[in-house]
């Protein structure tokens, strides 16, 4: 059974042989219930993101979860790192994964990005302070006034200053090509749409668990650019090409820019994604994930 909390007995339905939660703040009640019902039975608390890299660092309830918890699971392998070593002991990592799709050749790519007159980097989620927007939307007036960079940005403004500054991008007016184009919130096949058609993909956060958006792009063969935070390095490599600090405009500029411009570069990145796509499988995630309900329903 899915459903956005756990309904104990009492509100109907047979007590579940195993819980698996979401989000250690988020499911805090639901985990509380469930540990309480259900003592002798398996508790799998998969650590999503904020929870991981903050609320357990200072939120009670979240850290109240991870101790009830039987199992942990983080979604890349960098977040071991964040829990503690008895914690640890409990956690294993899951790769979230996604349909692999065909990804377009370098010549193909260079042969669009050629008839197009421009080189598309895309930018998904919506503005808020986690996404770290604005970054990205800066290092923009920092390319040469040669580029023929464009960034695609997918994802609705979550307050004004988020909103505004996208107005202000829209409006400006660029040398050579329209270097910010925001096409606001698209359903999800759209989004994948324009990830497989852009030249790279850009994520600028500065907190994120295991994004879904680097597995979209690596499976469909379009090389990232990263903040070197811990949630994406997990995802990527520690030996990956494509990071930048995270919130330097400047140095993200200079990435883009060389990107954009470096054939040889741009196929490197591609290649090193490619070594990564295994990961994000849907078959070693499905096998992972009945593994680990096997081994929680029964322990050795």
């Amino acid at each position: 059974m899915l459903a956005a909390e756990w309904p104990t007995a009492s509100r109907g339905g047979a007590l579940p042989d195993c819980l698996i939660a979401l989000h250690a703040r988020r499911s805090a009640e639901s985990i509380a219930r469930f540990a309480e019902a259900c003592p002798d039975r398996p508790l799998i608390l998969v650590l999503t993101g904020t929870d991981l890299y903050r609320d357990i660092r200072t939120d009670a309830s979240a850290q109240h979860s991870l101790e009830l918890a039987t199992h942990l699971v983080v979604l890349q392998d960098e977040g071991l790192t964040e829990l503690a070593p008895e914690h640890r002991a409990k956690c294993r990592v899951i790769y979230q994964s996604a349909p692999a799709s065909a990804p377009a050749s370098a010549s193909a790519s260079a042969s669009a990005t050629r008839i197009q007159n421009h080189f598309d980097v895309v930018l998904v989620g919506h503005m808020r302070a986690e996404k770290d927007p604005l970054t990205p939307m800066r290092a923009l007036s920092l390319l040469p006034d040669d580029s023929r960079l464009r960034l695609i940005h997918i994802g609705g403004a979550l307050d004004d200053t988020y909103q505004q500054a996208a107005l202000a991008l829209e409006a400006q007016a660029w040398p050579g090509v329209q270097r910010y184009v925001w096409l606001r919130n698209l359903p999800h096949d759209q989004t994948l749409q324009q990830i497989r058609q852009a030249q790279a993909m850009v994520i600028s956060s500065v907190m994120e668990g295991g994004a879904n958006v680097i597995i979209e792009a690596v499976t469909s063969g379009v090389p990232v650019l990263a903040s070197r935070i811990p949630g994406n390095v997990g995802m990527l490599g520690r030996d990956y090409d494509g990071y930048f600090p995270p919130g330097d405009a400047a140095q993200l500029a200079l990435l883009l820019d060389r990107t954009s411009r470096d054939a040889v570069f741009l196929n490197r990145l591609r290649q090193q994604c490619a070594l990564r796509a295994p990961l994000f499988a849907q078959a070693r995630e499905a096998a992972e994930v009945s593994k680990l309900v096997a081994d929680a329903l029964n322990p050795e």
